[in-house]
């Protein structure tokens, strides 16, 4: 399999056999965590017009998500995995708004299979993946896509995913949950001096969980939405 990584929430990328947007902190955990918590499906909003248009169009709808990481005026939900992990979303559907994971992902449509994850599900994920490729003798086209353009964390739990699809001798996850802690964008979790941003947020994006599902897009729907699949 040819597997190539990319980093920032801005290529739009080719046609391929299959893309996996990766955004540790937080979109795709929080993702994660909504789908456990019962979430039907998850729409993509490329802008807070666009999510607050559905809104008035379904009032039942949910919108999540942040700007520069922070909660969006109006919005029903932010961008933290450990709140949204007190909700009981059961069928509920939600809108979700974010600066990196939802940009790259409505910028990497263009494949026959496109995946979303955060560490979270990272393992289960790539495995998924992997038995994509060997039903078709591994000779897909798959790019992954570390979102955030500077932060190392996306970029650590795709070299992990990398390693876990062409069947290389794989990452540590403790030694990738370092990198993750390490990071840029986790920085501000740490910080006394920002109590916007909770610090228990990075124990949900350094998680790895035995998930029974994956994320996949679906780009045929009129709004791109994530849905659960079981593996």
């Amino acid at each position: 399999m040819d597997v190539k990584i990319y980093q920032g929430n801005g290529h739009r990328l080719a046609a391929s056999d299959i893309n996996i947007v990766i955004d540790v902190i937080r979109a795709f955990t929080v993702a994660h965590y909504a789908f456990l918590n019962g979430a039907k499906e998850i729409l993509l909003a490329g802008t807070i017009d666009e999510a607050v248009a559905l809104k008035e169009m379904y009032p039942h709808y949910l919108l999540a998500g942040e700007v520069k990481g922070l909660p969006i005026d109006g919005f029903d939900l932010d961008n933290s995995p450990y709140r949204i992990s007190m909700h009981d979303l059961m069928d509920r559907t939600l809108v979700q708004k974010t600066t990196n994971g939802v940009k790259a992902t409505l910028h990497a449509l263009d494949a026959r299979h496109v995946f979303v994850t955060g560490f979270s599900n990272a393992k289960t994920t790539a495995r998924y993946v992997q038995s994509l490729g060997k039903q078709a003798n591994n000779s897909l086209q798959i790019n992954i896509v570390a979102s955030h353009p500077t932060s190392e964390e996306d970029l650590a739990c795709a070299e992990y995913m990398k390693k876990i699809i062409v069947g290389e001798k794989i990452l540590d996850p403790e030694d990738v949950a370092v990198r993750i802690k390490a990071s840029r964008a986790a920085e501000k979790f740490f910080d006394e001096t920002k109590p916007e941003f909770d610090p228990r947020d990075m124990s949900f994006c350094t998680r790895e969980l035995n998930s029974s599902f994956v994320m996949k897009v679906n780009q045929a729907s009129r709004i791109p939405s994530i849905e659960r699949i079981q593996t």
